[in-house]
C-alpha cells in the first residue's frame, strides 16, 4: 500500500504552486484556493495548504540526526540540467548534484517555506537486496518523463521496529538497503516499499535527537497512508484531520478504516 499523498504547510499557496510546478512540473489537479492546492507527482499527489506561521517558527532541523521527517524525494532524468534551472531561479540548495553511494546522482535543496526536497537519477544499485521482486518493480518504473514522487526520509531510532510496524498496519516491506561507509556517525539506510513509494529510514551509530510534532506550521505536515488506524498518540491538524505519530516523530494520516 503505497504513500497516497504528502501535505506541505506553506506560507504563500499561490507562490507554492507556482514553484511545484516550475521546477518539479507537478500538475495542479482542480481549482486552487488561497488555502489549498493539490499537485499531481505521478505515483502520488503533494497537497500545499496555507498556515499564518513563518518558517523561523517551526523547530525543524537540516541535521539528519534528528529523528522525524527528512525530505521528500523525487526520481529525475537530467537532474544536472534541472539543478541548474533551480540555481539560476535563486533556489536554495543544501547539496549540489553528485554522484552517491548506490550509484545514483542527488541534490537536496529547499521550497519557499523551508521543507527540504531532494532529486535522485539512476535506479539505486543497492548493497544488500532483501526484496528482489521489490527490486524489480521498482526498477520497471522506467525514467520518468517528469518528476515522480518516490520517497519519504525519515530518521528513526530501531530499525526492526519501524519495519514491524509499517509493515503490520500499512504494507510496507523491506526491499534494500544502502551502508556510507565514509559516514563517521555510522549511517545506514533502509527502504520500505509500499505500492509504488518508499519510506527511506535512517538510522545512525551516534546519539539522536527527538522532535515535538508541529502539524501548524510551514514545512511538511504529514503523510498519507493506506491501512488501519494504529494506537498511537495522535495530534490535530490544522484542517482537524487525526495525524498519528510513530515514536521517531514522524507524521501520517491513514486513509481507511475508523
Amino acid at each position: 500500500m503505497p504513500i497516497k499523498n504528502v501535505v506541505v504547510n506553506c506560507t504563500d499557496v499561490q507562490r507554492s504552486v507556482e514553484y511545484y510546478t516550475k521546477f518539479l512540473e507537478l500538475r495542479v489537479v482542480g481549482e486552487p484556493t488561497p488555502e489549498r492546492a493539490v499537485l499531481d507527482a505521478v505515483t502520488a499527489t503533494v497537497e500545499l495548504r496555507a498556515v499564518g506561521n513563518g518558517r523561523e517558527q517551526s523547530t525543524w532541523s537540516p541535521d539528519d540526526l534528528q529523528r522525524g521527517f527528512r525530505h521528500i524525494g523525487f526520481k529525475v532524468d537530467r537532474i544536472d540540467e534541472r539543478a541548474a534551472v533551480l540555481k539560476a531561479g535563486g533556489v536554495e540548495f543544501k547539496l549540489d548534484p553528485l554522484d552517491a553511494e548506490g550509484q545514483v546522482r542527488i541534490c537536496f535543496f529547499y521550497d519557499p517555506d523551508g521543507t527540504l526536497l531532494e532529486l535522485i537519477q539512476g535506479d539505486l544499485q543497492y548493497a544488500e537486496i532483501l526484496d528482489a521482486d521489490g527490486v524489480a518493480r521498482e526498477r520497471a518504473l522506467g525514467v520518468p518523463e517528469r518528476p515522480r514522487f518516490d520517497h519519504v526520509a525519515v530518521t528513526i531510532q530501531d530499525r526492526d521496529a519501524t519495519s514491524a510496524f509499517y509493515s503490520e498496519h500499512h504494507g510496507f516491506e523491506f526491499i534494500g538497503t544502502i551502508e556510507q561507509p565514509h559516514d563517521q556517525r555510522g549511517f545506514h539506510i533502509g527502504y520500505l516499499k509500499g505500492g509504488d513509494t518508499v519510506l527511506e529510514v535512517f538510522t545512525y551509530d551516534v546519539h539522536t535527537t527527538d522532535r515535538e510534532p508541529q502539524p501548524d506550521v510551514a514545512g511538511f505536515a504529514y503523510a498519507e497512508l493506506d491501512g488501519d488506524v494504529p494506537e498511537l498518540a495522535t495530534v490535530a491538524s490544522p484542517d482537524g484531520t487525526k495525524v498519528y505519530v510513530d515514536p521517531d516523530g514522524f507524521t501520517f494520516a491513514v486513509s481507511s478504516g475508523a
